[in-house]
């Protein structure tokens, strides 16, 4: 009997977890020529861009020896080049902003960073921007080819080389970002913002996003706040001067930042209770969403001291609570854009207002997708919903299983929880007439029995051969994570029992579903019309697969929205490959298996995010540019200055960064460092 034979019968009737979604090597790899298995096409073309957490400096690739979650990480940007008949090639580069290169000079210094759940955090430097998301590309006027750009939710977005796949700016200047919080004094402030930002090639601009959240919103709802330790009641102590603030930013890729302060109907501050994952940017509106996961400083909150396990478990029993099960849109006319012209940051000028129009729709989602045109000043979404599933939780050494006389394998600390509920995918139409006054909703929202167990992550046809973005969007690719028993636990048991929104599967359903296992798929939604919405198309992977990061590749310039492969990765029982699917057929002649598998002993991949996919790429000669130096001089003399430090601290900060500099503007391979 083989090994994957045992554990499966050793877990009942759903297979194993695949252990290689846990493993990511750092290795940086120079156009390395894949083996493939199966037929390449011919008309396959141009280049797919993937990211992936690939862990920090102190772990040397992942899982985590302490099983913290993957979503922590270097950023792994991966390059699939088919540009050559007959052949893949694969480069790889981290992501190396500034703060990497600290990171990797205080790995043994009493300045080093540490884990706190998904985010990197020093108590004497800031928080890590580790730029491990998303991608997002843009070309502005009067330029040959594609800019890209790589994001984090807690950082600013990063230009990247598509060739050489360093790092060329920060967008912004750090003193043009608002940080979240400005004391105690950090060299890297945190800063949050958004993982998707939006760039409209109509009007050749960029949206994102600078938010921040104020400490009443992240204790109100503690009512044990007395019997937390004292460390914790110590850090919040510091961090008194936390306020509530949305601002909507745009850039035309060459001049400083342009912003507003975004405001309610009523003048109020607008509150984030989760974070601003993606926002959707159309003809005539910017939508935000709440998106239902947290971000930021919350997850220092939660975990201050990494090393204490006990701690952390009081702590999660006291500040845990499930995501809203409601999301909460922020839509905002870009005519009030025209009206008032924002505010620069980087000058002397006052803050300019505009109101976001609040809309809430039923169930969770971290991710949406908009049509760009606004018939009638209609807004039409489409969502997935994940339902009863907290993306930002992991599995934890001390997690127990649901199930009677099982446990959680020591392997998968750090992986996703189970979703306690079916996921959904719906379709909303906002009249944007009526904001302000009680919006006018249509909504359309279907399940799946087999497809729609954990939506996540998302592709479609981004961009039209002219370079534009699509109209209306009628065809949407999605992954699904499948139902797995290994991942279901007491503790997501317990924080879902009073979902607001269970029915489509009650509970005890979902747990029985869990026990046999649903796999992971890749379907397409097909919804040509604001009535019709449907699974069209569906491949399911076979047993102990996880499939991610979908990335539709148009085969001609056609402009069909199904002629073109979808090139994702999967996660098999052995090892992480490449597998690529017909657009038009997902199931390959009923066969149910891809037309192509590319892999290699070298390419460890881990749990990869988001992608995109350029037609060419060259070297980018940077009009824009902020000087590293420059752009962090005022803060470190601040921090020597007039923080709270101790004198041989402030001194080794100082030091500290002359050593860091010089490294950046090399950006060398980690082997080398």
């Amino acid at each position: 009997m083989s090994k994957v034979t045992q554990e499966q019968t050793a877990v009942g009737g759903c297979p194993p977890f695949p252990q290689s979604i846990m493993t990511a090597s750092r290795d940086e790899l120079d156009n390395l020529s894949l083996e493939i298995e199966g037929e390449l096409p011919e008309d396959l073309q141009g280049h797919v861009f993937i990211v992936a957490p690939v862990g920090t400096i102190d772990s040397g690739g992942l899982p985590f020896q302490n099983g913290n979650t993957w979503l922590n990480g270097d950023g792994m940007i991966y390059r699939l080049d088919f540009n050559c008949q007959g052949e893949v090639r694969l480069t790889t580069r981290i992501a190396k902003p500034l703060d990497y290169y600290v990171d990797w000079l205080t790995k043994k210094s009493l300045l080093k960073f540490k884990n706190h759940g998904i985010i990197r955090f020093s108590f004497l430097l800031g928080a890590r921007n580790e730029l491990n998301t998303a991608f997002q590309p843009m070309k502005f006027p009067g330029e040959e080819s594609d800019r890209l750009l790589i994001t984090y939710d807690g950082g600013r977005p990063y230009e990247i080389d598509p060739v050489t796949l360093k790092l060329i700016t920060p967008i912004g200047k750090r003193k043009e970002w608002r940080p979240e919080f400005k004391i105690p004094k950090y060299p890297f402030n945190p800063i949050l913002s958004t993982a998707h930002p939006g760039f409209d090639p109509y009007n050749s601009q960029l949206f994102t996003v600078n938010y921040g959240r104020s400490l009443a919103n992240f204790i109100e709802t503690l009512p044990q706040i007395d019997d937390l330790p004292q460390k914790f009641k110590d850090f919040l102590e510091k961090l008194s001067g936390l306020e509530d603030f949305v601002y909507l930013v745009r850039w035309d890729g060459t001049n400083p930042l342009e912003r507003w302060k975004l405001v309610n109907s009523d003048g109020s501050s607008i509150v984030i209770k989760q974070s601003i994952h993606q926002i959707g940017v159309t003809e005539d509106y910017v939508v935000l969403m709440d998106t239902s996961f947290t971000m930021g400083l919350e997850q220092v909150l939660n975990n201050p001291d990494p090393d204490n396990q006990p701690l952390e478990r009081k702590l999660r029993k006291l500040l845990e609570e499930a995501p809203s099960p409601n999301s909460v849109l922020y839509i905002v006319r870009r005519e009030d854009l025209k009206q008032k012209p924002g505010q620069h940051p980087d000058s002397e000028e006052s803050e300019v207002e505009i109101v976001a129009y609040r809309v809430s729709i039923p169930l969770e989602a971290s991710h949406f997708l908009v049509d760009y045109e606004n018939p009638n000043q209609k807004i039409t979404l489409h969502v997935g919903h994940i339902c009863a599933w907290d993306v930002a939780e992991w599995l934890r050494s001390y997690d127990e299983s649901v199930y009677p006389h099982s446990s959680i394998p020591s392997r998968l600390y750090g992986t996703q929880q189970a979703p306690m509920d079916i996921s959904r995918m719906g379709r909303y139409v906002i009249d944007g007439n009526t904001l302000g006054s009680g919006s006018q909703i249509e909504s359309k929202v279907i399940a799946d029995s087999i497809c729609t167990w954990g939506t996540g992550l998302f592709a479609y046809q981004d961009r039209l051969p002219s370079g534009m973005t699509p109209a209306k969007l009628d065809n949407m690719y999605w992954v699904s994570f499948g139902l797995w028993q290994e991942l279901v636990t007491k503790f997501t048991h317990e924080l879902y029992q009073d979902y607001e929104y269970q029915g489509v599967q009650p509970q005890q359903k979902v747990i029985d579903l869990a026990a046999q296992g649903i796999p992971a798929c890749l379907f397409r939604l097909h919804a040509p019309s604001n009535e019709a919405m449907e699974i069209a198309d569906f491949v399911k992977l076979p047993a102990g697969h996880v499939i991610l990061s979908p990335q539709f590749v148009p085969r001609d310039e056609s402009g069909d929205s199904t002629n073109g492969y979808l090139v994702c990765t999967v996660f098999t029982p052995e090892r992480s490959e490449i597998w690529i699917y017909k657009g038009w057929d997902l199931t390959n002649g009923g066969q149910n298996q891809p037309l192509c598998k590319l892999s290699h002993p070298q390419f460890k991949m881990g749990f990869s995010l988001h992608t995109t996919w350029l037609s060419k790429i060259n070297s980018r000669e940077p009009n824009y540019k902020v000087p590293v130096r420059e752009d962090y001089q005022d803060i470190i003399k601040d921090v020597v200055e007039n923080s709270s430090h101790p004198p041989e601290v402030k001194k080794e900060i100082e030091k500290l960064f002359e050593r860091v500099y010089p490294l950046h503007d090399r950006q060398p391979k980690e082997k080398d460092l």
